[in-house]
């Protein structure tokens, strides 16, 4: 049975996905058909139902909730882990909001969670511009955007390159809501059936095990997807967004999706342009 799989180029996604598309374990007879995407691309496609099983930016959880059900493994959830928001000068505390309010911010994709977040710290924020993830260093360094969310492994390049942090978008979060950050998924689409969705979430959960297992070896298959970085980079990378959380959900990681579930429908109206698809 062959399965449309779709996943990040980025070393988190492919150490935890590489023993899986790759057979290093026994996928019991399923085939994988692996698309590696960035994010926002990957949030669009989950929109149409395009593929079986997604990574996702828990942004866009709630406009596919009809057609896609959450896995418990292969996430992207913890403390610390959180999108930054910088800018290439010191904006004092007292200006911050104005400064942001505003000017153009440039954020990672209208449907990830770092704009759910942006917007929650942020509310009133409207100049914003939506950029692949990997191009908002420079749009801000360029002097285009006042400031730019930042995720992904620009949140360990951006010092390197002159660029100061405003504010930790992610401690925001963990201060107000108390509960570890979603920010992205595995989603299993209903025509799969329940069954080979269970299945295809305990291998994702093998494959992890396995990554763990001969962690820090990186192996050859997220170095050929990691555009450049430097191992430590790589390293970094996995260690921040790979966890037990990433093994199983469970009950805290689930009551953290639910509270991002409860702050997006709080905030419908204002924080997403397409709401077409919601309840």
């Amino acid at each position: 049975m062959a399965i449309s799989l779709g996943f990040s180029p980025c070393p988190n996604d492919t150490f935890i996905f590489d023993a899986l598309v790759n057979k290093k374990i026994d996928t019991e007879g399923l085939d994988f058909d692996v698309q590696l995407e960035d994010v926002q691309t990957l949030n669009e496609w989950a929109k149409a139902g395009k593929l079986d099983i997604s990574k996702i930016s828990y942004g866009v959880l709630p406009l596919v909730l009809q057609q896609y059900k959450v896995l418990n493994s292969g996430g992207a959830l913890g403390m610390g882990v959180g999108p930054l928001l910088i800018s290439n000068k010191e904006i004092a505390p007292a200006d911050l909001e104005a400064a942001i309010n505003n000017n153009i911010i440039a954020i990672p994709g209208i449907n990830t969670t770092a704009h759910l977040l942006f917007s929650l710290a942020f509310p009133k924020a409207t100049k914003k511009q939506f950029f692949v993830f990997n191009e908002i260093e420079n749009a801000v360094l360029s002097g285009h955007v006042t400031a730019g969310v930042i995720i992904h492994e620009n949140r360990f390049t951006y010092q390197d390159k002159g660029l100061v942090k405003l504010i930790d978008l992610g401690a925001y979060w963990e201060e107000k809501l108390h509960v570890p950050i979603p920010l992205g998924g595995i989603i299993a689409h209903e025509r799969i059936g329940k069954k080979t969705a269970l299945q295809i979430d305990t291998l994702i959960k093998k494959s992890i095990e396995f990554a763990f297992a001969h962690y820090p070896q990186l192996t050859d298959y997220i170095r050929e997807h990691a555009q450049e970085m430097s191992e430590t980079v790589m390293r970094k990378h996995i260690d921040l967004y790979v966890n037990n959380f990433s093994l199983d959900l469970g009950e805290e990681g689930k009551k953290a999706v639910l509270k991002l579930l409860e702050i997006y429908h709080q905030n419908v109206g204002t924080v997403f342009i397409d709401t077409g698809n919601i309840d």
